[in-house]
């Protein structure tokens, strides 16, 4: 069994992605914050807060969409991550919510492209490489189960997260 020719891996800014939906690792309340989720807020501009402040914040695992603004996606699925607490409190079950949720966001948006962020791996401590296999696992199987989105992104801040998503990859795939 080869990879999935719609799973790519690249390292760079996800805000400069020219694909139909960036996903945003938010905070609960939608109201920007830190690492990509920062970033995310700036590259778009204010507008972003304010349709974000009409959502009413968003849960753990769960995901929510707004339009792109000034990034080139159409779209930006925000997703709130788990904190790591050791690994006994569903953080598993909720990160791979996450995945799943924005998927299907996307399948219902008509979504052809999406990139993705390594969820919680940043100030919310998620150990990398488990993350990675979760990431790549949940987007497998969606992926299996239709034809949208075509393409699906992990895009890395640093090349250590990149080689981390690979092996995932090749450990799920054998490739």
């Amino acid at each position: 069994m080869g990879v999935d020719p719609r799973i790519q891996i690249q390292t760079g800014d996800i805000t400069r992605l020219a694909v139909d939906a960036i996903v945003n690792a938010a905070n609960s309340s939608l109201v920007g914050g830190g690492g990509v989720d920062g970033a995310i807020h700036r590259a778009a501009g204010p507008e972003l807060l304010v349709e974000c402040g009409m959502l009413n914040g968003c849960n753990v695992g769960e995901a929510k969409v707004t339009k792109g603004y000034k990034p080139p996606a159409r779209h930006i699925i925000h997703t709130v991550g788990p904190v790591w607490q050791g690994g006994g409190k569903g953080e598993a079950e909720l990160l791979a919510s996450c995945y799943q949720r924005s998927l299907e966001i996307a399948r219902t948006n008509e979504c052809l492209t999406i990139a993705f962020p390594a969820i919680s791996t940043g100030i919310y401590r998620y150990p990398e490489d488990e993350a990675a296999t979760i990431a790549v696992g949940t987007v497998s199987r969606f992926l299996r189960e239709g034809m949208l989105p075509r393409t699906v992104i992990f895009c890395c801040f640093d090349e250590q997260t990149a080689r981390l998503q690979r092996q995932a990859v090749a450990a799920i795939w054998g490739g």
